[in-house]
């Protein structure tokens, strides 16, 4: 059922450490599970999506928002004969490298690094991750992914220099990545647009009526809805108008790729490699709809003067455990230690801190600085 330009198990460039084949699981889904089963995996479930201090037990989390992605993915990646085992791999895997406090914590971690000539980069530091820190296995270090997910790790949302990047430069980084690894930055966005309108309005940041009033799509979908269930409760309508736009931003990607496909005239893995452009776009309406629903997000729910002041205090506290940490490395656990002795201190300290929840953080921050305001999630 695959297309012809789709990526096939049988045709990946394998391990770094070569295994025998499984008897009735392809290499893409041994990746799938091996990320399922990681320590990583699991603590993506406390760890910020958007709302660091207000929490709520209908919030998304770091978790939730990956098995929406790959939801979604997986849906996408049908419809277009896209390999889905590597496309719920690649979901899966995309946030694995976040740090506690979501891209405050990441903005904070590159200031610290910056410092010392690095930059801290959440796919980079990901694919670290999966190599380097997951240690389950007697065979080999980390993870042992397959070629195509390593890759997808680090090209699914950017392309890097090879110049700038020259520890990347097996990943092919003069080449598009799969069909598989372009569609994981879409549907990335499809779902935590869709989900932060509901997260924001059940915050009380938001109000329906302004989404409304603010976003199109929205407010088009919502009448549809409203002038077929004119009795029902404000918030189904808002629900059902919400469901709508995701389906409408999910159609769109699906036919206006599939178009972009097709013009392309690509037969294979390699034409897409070789093609000058990324192959999966939304339509040039729907993106104004996109980039629309994006601005009203950051304008009014990101950027919100309750979100603003969790954020300070979240990067407070990451900035403040990082020199700490650099002033006091016989506090840091026994195996960073025994890294610092072969890595530079600074690293070993980003990819500590990086690894930590947004609880364990805190639970940090009250230990090493106990005359401090009191912060808690």
């Amino acid at each position: 059922m695959l297309a012809s330009y789709a990526m096939r198990s049988e045709e990946s460039r394998g391990r770094r450490y070569p295994e025998p084949a499984h008897a009735y699981r392809n290499d893409f889904q041994r990746d799938r599970d091996r990320v399922v089963h990681s320590r990583a995996f699991r603590r993506l479930e406390n760890k910020t999506q958007v709302f660091t201090r207000r929490r709520s037990d209908h919030f998304r989390n770091r978790l939730t928002h990956t098995i929406e992605v790959a939801q979604i993915s997986r849906t996408i990646a049908y419809e277009l004969g896209l390999n889905e085992d590597l496309v719920e791999a690649l979901a899966l895997v995309h946030d694995v490298g976040h740090p506690p406090f979501g891209h405050a914590g990441e903005r904070i971690l590159n200031a610290a690094m910056q410092e010392y000539g690095e930059p801290f980069d959440h796919n980079l530091h990901a694919l670290r991750t999966v190599e380097q820190f997951e240690q389950r296995y007697a065979d080999f270090p980390g993870l042992n992914l397959t070629f195509e997910v390593r890759e997808g790790i680090v090209k699914h949302s950017r392309d890097y220099s090879a110049v700038e990047f020259p520890q990347l430069e097996e990943y092919l980084l003069d080449q598009r990545p799969p069909l598989e690894a372009q569609l994981i930055d879409l549907t990335d966005e499809i779902a935590y647009s869709t989900a932060d309108l509901d997260d924001g309005v059940e915050s009380g940041i938001l109000t329906r009526e302004h989404v409304r009033d603010s976003v199109p799509l929205f407010a088009r979908l919502y009448e549809e809805v409203e002038a077929r269930y004119p009795e029902a409760a404000e918030k189904l309508i808002f629900n059902e108008a919400l469901k709508r736009v995701l389906d409408r931003l999910v159609s769109d990607l699906i036919v206006n790729s599939r178009k972009l496909i097709a013009e392309a005239g690509v037969q294979s893995v390699s034409d897409v490699r070789k093609f000058p452009t990324r192959l999966l776009e939304f339509s040039l309406e729907m993106d104004a709809e996109r980039r629309q629903i994006k601005d009203f997000l950051y304008h009014n729910l990101y950027f919100s003067p309750v979100l603003v002041r969790d954020k300070r205090q979240a990067e407070q506290v990451i900035s403040e455990i990082f020199a700490f940490y650099i002033k006091q490395p016989k506090e840091l656990p026994a195996s960073y230690q025994e890294k610092a002795r072969h890595e530079p201190l600074h690293r070993v300290v980003c990819d500590y801190v990086a690894g930590m929840t947004d609880l364990y953080i805190f639970e940090q921050h009250r230990k090493f600085f106990p005359a401090k305001k009191r912060l808690s999630v």
